[in-house]
């Protein structure tokens, strides 16, 4: 079965943005859609289906849940697209062909990608690629963006930022420095930030920030133990070793 858009609804929007958020570096883009969807109490527009995504269902407030979902918000002029799941690579270049022409059939402005880039130094910057070189100074006036110059994206944003080059259709993608080994609300709260500039709304970031310093104080934590454990285990070697040496 092809990747197939369920739609559930029918809102009047006009020319609305198109956000994406699918799970990644340090899951950036599903914590950024996620917490967008919940704080502008979007309404539910519909789910995608695939045979080659995986048998789950995701559970929200006692609710089962599509895990790949799609909402809209009438005041806000806007629809996001949810992953909980990470996109497997044999539907790429189809499910980025079916939001292309979904956003062509709807009338979308521009189609806005969030995810996460690896950290580079201070965790303070937001990077980010358009397809079009007439969205650059808009980019280019929020302080905390840089723009990439060179390099490459994969998945389902490489393949849209590629297709709107060539068809001359406006594709943005934010990336928040975030870390690997674990989902981050700060960079979250960053591309939201951008996110927020970019499209004039107000959004409270301030939920994902104090998350960020629990999961922060906790990895710290973890590591000081990691170290110490480390340490310990060090001396216990070392010790045997002079034992057997010497015994």
């Amino acid at each position: 079965m092809a990747v197939k858009f369920n739609i559930l609804a029918k809102p009047k929007l006009r020319n609305p943005v198109l956000v994406e958020g699918f799970p990644g570096l340090g899951l950036v883009g599903t914590i950024a859609a996620s917490y967008l969807i919940e704080k502008l109490k979007m309404e539910p527009l519909g789910y995608i289906t695939s045979d080659q995504f995986p048998p789950l269902a995701a559970v929200h407030n006692r609710q089962p849940l599509y895990p790949a979902r799609m909402y809209y918000s009438t005041k806000y002029n806007l629809i996001v697209f949810v992953s909980e799941f990470v996109i497997p690579i044999s539907v790429v270049n189809e499910l980025a062909e079916k939001i292309y022409e979904f956003a062509r059939k709807n009338k979308i402005s521009k189609i806005i990608s969030l995810g996460g880039i690896p950290i580079k130094g201070e965790q303070d910057e937001v990077y980010a690629i358009s397809s079009l070189p007439s969205l650059i100074p808009a980019l280019e006036k929020i302080p905390s963006v840089k723009i990439i110059k060179e390099g490459a994206t994969t998945g389902v944003t490489g393949m849209l930022l590629a297709k709107g080059a060539v068809e001359n259709y406006p594709v943005i993608s934010l990336l928040a420095e975030s870390h690997e080994g674990y989902m981050d609300p700060k960079a979250a709260a960053m591309v939201l930030d951008v996110l927020r500039t970019l499209l004039r709304f107000e959004l409270d970031t301030s939920t994902l920030e104090d998350e960020a310093k629990v999961i922060d104080s906790k990895v710290k934590e973890a590591l000081s133990k990691a170290k110490s454990a480390h340490s310990e285990y060090k001396k216990v070697q070392d010790e045997a070793s002079l034992g057997q040496m010497y015994g």
